[in-house]
């Protein structure tokens, strides 16, 4: 079976009601998300604290799809496996949180999850090239990371690198920051596959209007299909 590069809509529930997580996950799910998108912050590698291990390992009953975990802390390998025990599919950490990260991959891997390598947008593609053989993902930040809602920052030229670099290994590019209607056929066209949406999916609906999110992830999803090459 040929690795799947359709686009994949992957809402970060940073945008969701946190008084209303399980609800929040199911509708998203109901409404088309491809991927679930946990982004996890720790006030010291980014200026915000967000979910940790007991967080993720209460939303896993709730995430049917894939729950695609975003570390942006330092250090990252001491916690490896307790987001692995919290139920990930899918663990990212940062190339710029440790001067080990090939390591930090190995370790994600051996603890049974797909192993995924993040970029700030200062930090050039050419950072990972010696990782992608125990990458499943390399997601590109197209802002700058700890804050959701802020403006996309075009990283079109590091995805097509990259795109480049991978050829044709099984590697999903993710793209995170940012994303929505305007922004996701830029990124789609260069290479990308996997898109992360906070408030672009989230915003106008709510667990009792669910509809709008399926019409959200819908105009993303669409935006990106008519650029993907």
């Amino acid at each position: 079976m040929s690795f799947d590069r359709t686009i994949k809509i992957a809402p970060s529930i940073l945008s969701a009601d946190f008084a209303n997580f399980g609800q929040e996950i199911q509708a998203i799910e109901a409404q088309g998300a491809d991927w679930v998108h946990v982004d996890v912050m720790d006030g010291h590698f980014v200026p915000n604290l967000t979910f940790g291990p007991p967080a993720v390992k209460a939303f896993r009953p709730h995430v049917k799809t894939v729950m695609d975990v975003h570390l942006m802390i330092t250090p990252v390998d001491p916690y490896i496996q307790a987001y692995a025990d919290g139920g990930a599919d899918i663990l990212t950490a940062h190339v710029e949180a440790s001067p080990h990260t090939h390591r930090t991959l190995q370790a994600i891997r051996a603890a049974g999850m797909k192993a995924g390598v993040a970029l700030n947008p200062g930090t050039p593609a050419e950072t990972v090239e010696h990782l992608l053989e125990l990458a499943d993902l390399v997601c590109v930040m197209t802002v700058n990371p700890g804050f959701g809602g802020q403006k996309f920052i075009d990283m079109t030229d590091k995805v097509r690198k990259l795109r480049q670099m991978i050829g044709d290994r099984p590697i999903h590019i993710e793209i995170d920051g940012g994303v929505d209607p305007l922004t996701a056929p830029l990124v789609a066209a260069a290479g990308a596959d996997v898109l992360v949406a906070g408030s672009a999916v989230f915003k106008g609906g709510s667990v009792t209007n669910p509809e709008v999110y399926g019409e959200n992830i819908n105009a993303v999803r669409a935006a990106a299909e008519s650029a993907q090459q």
